[in-house]
């Protein structure tokens, strides 16, 4: 359902060109499960073959993640009840904790790398950045420098290797997934070495 789901919605990407890839970008900043990176990697791949513009689709991707970002700073910091009801099912309580721990100890390097190498907690880190009071200035330059390397990557990927886009997206998402089991294994491996200690 996921995939056919997924096709669908790629399959917009050339009719409505920017102004979906920015609609997916800031709904996947808001935890919603959109399929953001290849939508940016469909993006770059038709701007390849002039369908549509390379600049257009990057500054559509960056200001639809940037905004999305920006929401879910702003969601954090009103302490509304929809925090509490995100973080209802137990694996999102575990995201946002993590995320919050992790913005505890190092603010900018997490909203940085959150944007695009720990993407999944990226929603959550918006989230406890705001309900951590960690100034706007500052997420937001953790959020812009993130966002900006992470538009670049994968439109950038789609434009080089537009022949190849359905294969270099299942490669990226296997190596995004394996990059957020390695942070989560380190993460389990550290918590254990402190308590043993």
């Amino acid at each position: 359902m996921t995939d056919g789901l997924t096709e669908a919605l790629l399959a917009l990407v050339p009719e409505y060109g920017a102004v979906l890839v920015a609609a997916i970008t800031f709904a996947s900043c808001l935890a919603l499960p959109v399929p953001a990176s290849l939508a940016m990697l469909a993006g770059g791949a038709f701007a390849a073959t002039g369908d549509l513009s390379l600049v257009g689709v990057s500054a559509a991707a960056l200001a639809g993640a940037v905004l999305g970002d920006q929401a879910g700073w702003w969601l954090g910091r009103s302490g509304s009840g929809l925090l509490a009801r995100l973080t209802a099912q137990p694996d999102r309580a575990v995201l946002m904790a993590r995320a919050s721990a992790r913005l505890d100890r190092h603010a900018l390097p997490t909203v940085y790398l959150t944007r695009w190498l720990f993407s999944p907690l990226g929603p959550w880190v918006n989230l406890a950045a705001g309900a951590a009071r960690l100034g706007w200035a500052r997420f937001t330059l953790g959020s812009v420098t993130g966002e900006a390397t992470w538009v670049a990557l994968y439109v950038g990927l789609g434009w080089a290797f537009a022949s190849q886009v359905d294969r270099l997206g299942e490669v990226l998402a296997n190596l995004g997934g394996f990059v957020a089991t390695a942070a989560i294994a380190a993460g389990l491996a550290t918590l254990v070495w402190r308590k043993r200690r």
